[in-house]
């Protein structure tokens, strides 16, 4: 019934018209045909259809064929409104997406499980190191035959060579001069001497280290050059020990006081050459070195 109501329920639009008078009409008037057939059977009503029961009936027939309801007696569509259809539906399509995964699944080609190799590894404890057996590469004395000669010995030597030293040079400064040379206490002057000093010393040490294994003030003092097995160096050690030499000189001596901090008494020649100073007599034959295991004795201070 359309007692009450001013707009249209399917179309929202206004029934009435401002200032004309409310009938009531049936509802289901929806064509032309069908509103003369009930003026007929009414037989009373107005010869005259009013301009807004033809715009409902215009809309109505419209919103049907939009919801494809074509006939005139259909008054719900059958579409499910309800709050349970609608949760169905959804539960519906659930199981159906559940379903298509779990087919996607089973047609997925298993991945064979990766089986890992155990790795095994193995820690190697390095062992205490013996060198025992291997006196060459020790850069320390190896017999008690030969000990390194006491610094009081090697200082009184070296004092012998320092005067020699100087007496030579002296001399050739006295024949320089002798010549019609001049010498003068210049700066530039003084720079040529000490270059001469220097020079007078690498010689000095490197003809009588290589030639004669020792100095002329070892010499006088009885020592002599050793390996540190105790025998008589060859060359190629007595030439790194000129080279030591000259290094020691040419450090303003450090080389020759390193001797008072060395374990070995040892200076940089000796560490250099793996050789040393000794007062003792050198071995000969190799033999001689070869103690029972276990009484190995080694010169130290």
């Amino acid at each position: 019934m359309l007692e009450d109501a001013d707009n249209c329920s399917f179309c929202d639009a206004p029934l009435v018209e401002s200032g004309e008078n409310l009938e009531p009409v049936a509802v289901g008037a929806a064509s032309p045909a069908i509103g003369a057939s009930s003026q007929a059977s009414f037989g009373g009503a107005q010869s005259v259809e009013p301009e807004w029961r033809r715009e409902v009936s215009r809309r109505l027939e419209d919103y049907r064929a939009r919801r494809r309801h074509l006939r005139p007696d259909d008054s719900q569509s059958g579409l499910p409104f309800s709050r349970q259809s609608k949760i169905d539906e959804e539960e519906a399509a659930r199981e159906r997406q559940r379903e298509a995964e779990r087919q996607r699944q089973a047609e997925r080609p298993r991945a064979r499980p990766i089986q890992r190799q155990t790795e095994r590894v193995e820690i190697c404890i390095q062992p205490e190191l013996d060198f025992s057996n291997a006196p060459h590469d020790r850069a320390h004395p190896q017999t008690a035959l030969v000990p390194v000669a006491n610094l009081t010995e090697r200082r009184k030597a070296g004092s012998l060579d320092a005067l020699f030293l100087g007496l030579t040079y002296a001399g050739f400064l006295g024949l320089f001069h002798s010549l019609g040379g001049q010498l003068l206490a210049e700066k530039a002057d003084a720079i040529v001497y000490l270059a001469a000093f220097f020079l007078f010393y690498a010689v000095y040490f490197f003809l009588f280290t290589t030639c004669a294994e020792a100095t002329p003030g070892m010499q006088l003092r009885c020592l002599t050059t050793v390996r540190l097995d105790g025998t008589v160096p060859d060359t190629r050690q007595l030439l790194w020990r000129s080279f030591g030499y000259v290094l020691a000189g040419a450090t303003l001596m450090l080389g020759f006081l390193w001797a008072l901090w060395d374990e070995d008494r040892f200076t940089w020649q000796d560490r250099i050459s793996q050789t040393y100073i000794t007062a003792a007599m050198p071995l000969i034959e190799q033999d001689a070195l070869e103690l029972p295991a276990g009484r190995h004795s080694f010169a130290r201070k």
